[in-house]
């Protein structure tokens, strides 16, 4: 592993064109109007998961289609309430694991809400999921999710995955021991981007923690990394040969540089410039885009897709204290 991205002062910089469509607001207000014709209807059950000082409830609610989405919530038990809440999304293949995962969001006082994301969570042993896909593309795909419905934005796996992540949101806000005014979201990797869609597809979320984010600028990504999961789209395009128009038509609906453009909360990113999986330049095209003025990026120049990891979760602890959030 070694440096081979943009030296750090060009990615400063670096802001390539968006490649937005013009109906990309529309497509996306379509998108949860038609979500929200589906009652939320969210459950939470309490779970005995042996802990003394957190209450954790398994969490359900509806998203994309109807479709249930599972979760974990964590609430503090002897925190002041109504209490800030961190929704948190999911890397890659992971599911919401064991509720004693997620501790750390409760012992600085705050609940937490961790969201399945849908087909995901059968791949790791240690991180299971619970949510099925229950809709999926009728085109062929490489193994993995990156392809699923992608030679159509309204087949998409990821706006799917998107919708049920703003539904989630809804699910925190309602829940009586969260102070609706002080939601955060965050996300590594695939969470990360999945952060930055919900932020810049919601105006009520009060900040997000944005981590080493997948899904941004694709076509770079596509040409200077050979690593899963964007590697996905690229084996998809050696069979599917003359597919391209169609295939980054749809990536462009769900580029995270068009919603962190959208963005309108401050905002916390972090970045490791030997990131083979989300390289550095595709972490700081969708930074410098976020359109909010509150933003600031930590910086690991030593550390792939790893990134800062325990150093980075205490940075995130201060931000959001100095954030009152």
């Amino acid at each position: 592993m070694a440096l081979f991205d943009l030296p750090l002062d060009e990615l400063r910089a670096y802001r390539p064109a968006r490649d937005e469509p013009g109906d990309f607001d529309a497509f996306w207000k379509s998108t949860l109007d038609e979500a929200a014709g589906h009652d939320l209807a969210p459950e939470f059950r309490p779970h005995e998961a042996s802990l003394t000082e957190v209450d954790v409830y398994d969490a359900s609610f509806a998203g994309w289609d109807g479709h249930r989405v599972s979760g974990w919530l964590l609430v503090p038990r002897h925190a002041a309430r109504p209490m800030p809440c961190v929704v948190v999304y999911l890397g890659y293949h992971r599911g919401r694991g064991a509720a004693h995962d997620h501790l750390l969001w409760p012992a600085s006082g705050r609940a937490v809400l961790v969201v399945d994301t849908r087909g995901q969570g059968a791949a790791d042993g240690d991180h299971a999921g619970a949510t099925a896909d229950p809709s999926g593309g009728a085109n062929p795909q490489s193994p993995g999710f990156m392809t699923r419905g992608i030679l159509s934005p309204e087949h998409y796996y990821y706006r799917r995955v998107f919708t049920d992540a703003v539904r989630a949101v809804d699910a925190a806000r309602g829940h009586p021991a969260v102070d609706p005014r002080r939601v955060c979201v965050s996300g590594m990797s695939q969470g990360g981007g999945i952060a930055t869609a919900v932020a810049g597809l919601r105006d009520d979320v009060a900040a997000a923690l944005v981590d080493v984010p997948f899904l941004s600028h694709f076509r770079r990504a596509l040409e200077i990394t050979n690593n899963d999961p964007y590697q996905e789209i690229v084996r998809f395009l050696k069979t599917q040969r003359g597919a391209d128009a169609a295939v980054f038509r749809t990536l462009s609906y769900v580029d995270g540089r068009n919603f962190a453009a959208r963005a309108s909360c401050p905002a916390l990113y972090s970045v490791a410039l030997m990131d083979q999986t989300c390289p550095p330049s595709t972490v700081f095209a969708s930074y410098n885009a976020w359109a909010h003025p509150e933003r600031s990026i930590e910086v690991y120049p030593w550390n792939g897709h790893e990134g800062g990891t325990a150093e980075h979760r205490s940075a995130q602890l201060r931000w959001l204290k100095e954030a009152g959030v």
